[in-house]
């Protein structure tokens, strides 16, 4: 039994449940839903961390741990995230389900308290934020956002879409952009940060376990009963999606690499204005995003071209980006095969079999997300994002009747925007 359900249960609080006796656990996520912003992307990326440290009944990590041990092992975790130009900061938690303990336990109850704990009374000092928390979180922010260049593959993309979206949010990383932003961050900036964001944000709680829509929403009310919320300035944040550029644009970086990274970004254009996420996601399975798509089979296999290549869709800011590895020599070839695969579609060169293969690759991926926790969350905060409310097997089976013209209407929408080569420091291009 899966019983689905969503309502607002407190101003600009929104919450979604998922009953199911399918798990072995329940889980409670709270999402603050922010606008994303060059000002604010380290503060926002520090706060989980900082109110994970401690709260007022459990002032360090260590009196933390013990609580959540009581809790059979209850596990919290900090959200850090972005869904287009919405950046997504809060707690995940998930605990051992109530019907799986000694009867009478409620320890779906207790783990929301501890959640609204965590949020809402923060470990402070003379009202501001514990200063060693500060200290040490930020740093550990720094070490993280230096060590995203490690990463050379994840590096390309990323710097693909601070070029292309230039002077669009959707440019900044979800951690800040640079060491220093973090590390200038006080305990006077960042409690006073919090205090904003907390009366203003937009808030999205999840639940997925065994228990009744109505005796969670009793349980997170209670935990968020403290939540100050300011009157008539509630936010809400949005994603602006720009339809198209001008002219394509190239890019080249040199690093100490030993093998390039084509990183190719498309803007998704005109079929955003009525988006068909069924189509686009069949779409996205044929071109680059299967085993069977047609980057996979030609580009990588049959052509031998690059190491890897795949597309993904970012369907909350309308773009696809192509990520490929390839030698330095064959840059003009591997990127001219790219677009000639998109233009193949374009001009209707759908097999039957190519098809059904990518219905099905994304039917599966649909049926794995209602087999994981964590990947519900995440597709429900999608859905809430987007204003959908349809669950993975309601979209699996729009995905069933996606048609040819379906994929060709996604594929005449789409234009190149920019194309980003990660080279070594001797490469020719």
């Amino acid at each position: 039994m899966v019983s689905v359900s969503r309502k607002e249960i407190m101003p600009l609080v929104y919450l979604t449940t998922e009953r199911t006796d399918k798990f072995k656990t329940g889980c409670i996520s709270i999402t603050l839903c922010l606008q994303l912003s060059r000002k604010n992307a380290a503060r926002n990326a520090l706060l989980p961390k900082v109110l994970l440290r401690g709260c007022g009944r459990y002032p360090d990590m260590q009196s933390l741990s013990a609580a959540l041990d009581e809790l059979y092992g209850a596990r919290l975790e900090p959200i850090v995230r972005k869904k287009g130009e919405v950046h997504c900061i809060g707690l995940y938690a998930d605990f051992v389900d109530d019907a799986f303990v000694s009867e009478g336990e409620r320890v779906l109850e207790r783990v929301a308290e501890l959640m609204g704990q965590v949020l809402l009374c923060p470990a402070t000092r003379a009202g501001l934020f514990n200063s060693d928390y500060v200290k040490s979180e930020r740093e550990n922010l720094a070490d993280r956002i230096r060590a995203r260049i490690n990463d050379k593959q994840q590096y390309a993309v990323s710097r693909l879409k601070e070029l292309m979206c230039a002077g669009e949010p959707y440019s900044v990383d979800t951690l800040g952009e640079k060491p220093e932003d973090a590390l200038k961050l006080s305990p006077i900036t960042l409690t006073k940060h919090y205090r904003e964001i907390i009366e203003t944000a937009r808030i999205e709680v999840f639940y997925c376990g065994s228990a009744e829509t109505a005796r969670v929403e009793i349980a997170i009310k209670n935990a968020l009963e403290a939540l100050p919320r300011a009157n008539g300035e509630l936010e809400q944040p949005f994603t602006d999606v720009k339809m198209s550029t001008a002219e394509a644009r190239y890019f080249s970086e040199s690093l100490d690499v030993t093998q390039g990274k084509l990183a190719v970004g498309f803007r998704l254009g005109e079929i955003m204005k009525k988006p068909d996420l069924a189509a686009l996601l069949v779409f996205n399975a044929l071109y680059g995003g299967s085993v069977t798509s047609k980057l996979f089979l030609n580009v990588r296999e049959r052509l031998s071209l690059c190491y890897y290549a795949s597309s993904q869709i970012e369907r909350h800011k309308g773009l696809m980006i192509v990520s490929s590895g390839i030698e330095v020599e064959k840059y003009d070839e591997a990127l001219a095969e790219i677009l000639r695969q998109l233009d193949l579609i374009r001009q209707g060169e759908i097999s039957d079999d190519e098809l059904e293969n990518s219905r099905k690759s994304i039917m599966t991926d649909l049926r794995s997300v209602m087999d994981s926790q964590i990947q519900l969350e995440n597709f429900y905060l999608g859905q809430a994002i987007d204003s959908l409310t349809y669950a993975p097997d309601v979209l699996a089976e729009l995905v069933r009747d996606i048609t040819k013209e379906d994929i060709l209407a996604v594929a005449d929408s789409i234009r190149l925007d920019s194309v980003y080569f990660l080279k070594n420091a001797e490469g020719s291009r």
